[in-house]
């Protein structure tokens, strides 16, 4: 009887006590990819990972609004007036070229 390394392959899901998440096994394949980690695998199971954001969202939209964050979005607020900037100072720009004496000013040398 055989049978596939990764099917059968078990990888802890870290949970999360902060949310009620417990942590416990889970086969590998139910852990999304992710780059930045040394196996190439998230440290919570997609359907947890999927509750933690969703809770880590409503405790930030809670928070916002204990902090009376809502009330500032209801009302619009009137933008301070802002001075004109002060203008930088330049060198004047430089002529072209350079003017050429005309060719009768020199006198003949004849």
């Amino acid at each position: 009887m055989t049978t596939d390394a990764t099917t059968t392959a078990l990888r802890r899901c870290i949970g999360s006590a902060k949310f009620g998440i417990e942590a416990h096994e889970a086969p590998a394949d139910e852990f999304p990819a992710q780059p930045s980690q040394r196996d190439g695998l998230g440290r919570m199971c997609k359907p947890h990972w999927n509750q933690y954001t969703s809770a880590l969202r409503k405790a930030a939209l809670a928070r916002k609004a204990a902090e009376g964050g809502a009330a500032v979005v209801a009302a619009p607020i009137a933008p301070e007036p802002v001075e004109a900037p002060v203008p930088i100072r330049t060198r004047a720009k430089r002529g072209g070229k350079a003017a050429e004496p005309a060719a009768a000013s020199q006198g003949d040398a004849g």
